[in-house]
């Protein structure tokens, strides 16, 4: 019991201490004293807080209603002003090209035509005005519009096997995977190996004999030196990889000439009138069918773009895969060859054996989509 009461008289004794610092140190902090006049108190100051910068404003061209792309301002300024007039923006936020109150921007839209649609407050840019209706038609193409600022469009081949059997539409997500050859060739000739070996003797005239070039290697061996040539032509080796991920898909098949296809409906195909059956009539022609697409143009990166161009330039085999809606990841993938599916799915080399099947197995079964692909160029 004394203990605790020893403990109270201590803190009684800090509290009042503290009390005392803070007085004698000038007050409470965030506060100024100044000395008492003789016989007064003191009276604490509060610091007054930074002053806000105002926001300053300038007057730009906005319209007042919604015109549709073609509009024709009017040529006087009392019925231009029912049309569109200055509106105060925030400095910071006009546009380079905005028409502004102290450059005339009214009188720069009188007579003038609207290059494409306008929404009620709106600001007018200069580059949305024409001078006849000529102009109008360089308005861009819808294609320009969904790309993102950091990518470019190019159109690649493409078949049923290679599109997802034609399931991919403007704007999906796909990856490209693509496969490659490889041969060993000479350094110097560029040309695939084996070299061909000429060999010649120098005879006791001084002239030269040539002996007929055969193809392979020199080398020793126990019957003597011999020329080893190859049974066949140098086997390929295949590589497959995927490469550009997350490609958006911007159109399927050819683009429509006048360069607009957003929210355009569809061309109806014309129903023929049913014919009387009186026996003279002819059936009506059977409905053309709608070939399919042979292209396919993907927004990606500018250096992707170049890696593309190569790929059809060297008429490598290009296949689309289709990505999730809401998939956005990255991931690497592990160029696959003969080494990786024996190992990944760990296929055993057959031995050999004393006996086999009759007939001889020299060929398997291979998928086909259309066309068989050649990746060697023969079929």
């Amino acid at each position: 019991m004394r203990g605790r009461l020893l403990i109270l008289v201590g803190l009684v004794i800090l509290i009042v201490v503290i009390i005392a610092v803070v007085f004698l140190s000038g007050g409470l902090p965030g506060q100024q004293t100044t000395p008492p006049p003789p016989g007064g108190t003191v009276v604490p100051q509060v610091t007054a807080g930074p002053t806000p910068t105002p926001i300053r404003f300038v007057n730009i061209v906005v319209a007042l209603q919604n015109l549709p792309r073609g509009y024709r301002f009017p040529e006087t300024m009392a019925e231009l002003q029912n049309v569109v007039n200055y509106f105060p923006w925030p400095e910071d936020a006009v546009p380079f090209n905005a028409l502004k109150e102290a450059d005339g921007g009214l009188e720069k839209v009188l007579g003038k035509i609207a290059r494409t649609d306008l929404f009620r407050e709106q600001p007018l840019l200069s580059n949305l005005l024409v001078e006849q209706l000529t102009d109008i038609a360089n308005f861009g193409s819808d294609a320009a519009a969904v790309l993102p600022s950091d990518r470019v469009a190019i159109s690649v081949p493409i078949n049923r096997q290679t599109s997802v059997a034609y399931g991919i539409r403007p704007g999906d997500r796909v990856d490209v995977i693509i496969s490659m050859l490889f041969v060993d060739v000479d350094e110097v000739f560029q040309s695939i190996s084996p070299n061909r070996i000429t060999l010649f003797s120098i005879k006791d005239d001084g002239t030269i004999e040539f002996i007929q070039g055969v193809e392979g290697r020199p080398e020793t061996t126990s019957l003597g030196p011999a020329v080893i040539g190859p049974s066949e032509r140098q086997r390929p080796r295949l590589v497959t990889q995927r490469t550009i991920q997350d490609a958006l898909v911007v159109w399927v098949g050819d683009f429509p000439l006048v360069g607009s296809y957003i929210g355009v409906p569809p061309t109806p195909t014309p129903v023929p009138k049913e014919q009387e059956s009186t026996g003279s009539g002819t059936p009506p022609p059977p409905p053309t069918p709608v070939p399919a697409p042979d292209i396919v143009t993907l927004g990606v990166s500018p250096q992707y773009a170049v890696f593309l161009t190569y790929a059809i330039e060297a008429k490598l085999p290009l296949t689309l895969v289709l990505r999730s809606a809401t998939d956005t990841s990255r991931v690497q993938t592990e160029p696959v060859t003969l080494d990786y599916v024996m190992n990944e799915f760990r296929i055993t080399l057959p031995g050999r054996r004393d006996y086999t099947i009759e007939p001889a197995i020299r060929s398997i079964r291979q998928l086909l989509a259309g066309d068989e692909i050649s990746l060697t160029g023969t079929p």
